[in-house]
């Protein structure tokens, strides 16, 4: 997607939903990490003598914890700055 499509564009619902996709890509990607490390760990060592029975045992990400609420009004609000910023400079250029 183009750089001035996504600025100019774009709603702030179908932002959010980009935003979210990534998000979730980020997300799948450790969670295979994770699975990944504990087969490789399955096999070299005694897991069950650590304590050790899942993949969450191993490390539990935040936004599996049941307190992970997402990203946080003040957070949307700089996001919301921040593209406005970037708006004001790409019509800068502009002639």
């Amino acid at each position: 997607m183009p750089r001035r499509e996504f600025l100019y564009d774009i709603k702030f619902w179908e932002m959010r939903r980009i935003l979210r996709g990534y998000r979730n890509r980020y997300r799948d990607m450790w969670s295979a990490t994770r699975w990944q490390a504990f087969y490789i760990m399955s096999s070299m060592a005694d897991l069950k003598k650590a304590g050790i029975y899942s993949p969450t045992d191993l490390i539990k990400f935040p936004w599996e914890k049941e307190d992970f609420k997402g990203p946080t009004e003040d957070e949307m609000e700089d996001l919301k700055a921040a593209l406005q910023e970037e708006r004001e400079r790409l019509n800068r250029k502009q002639p």
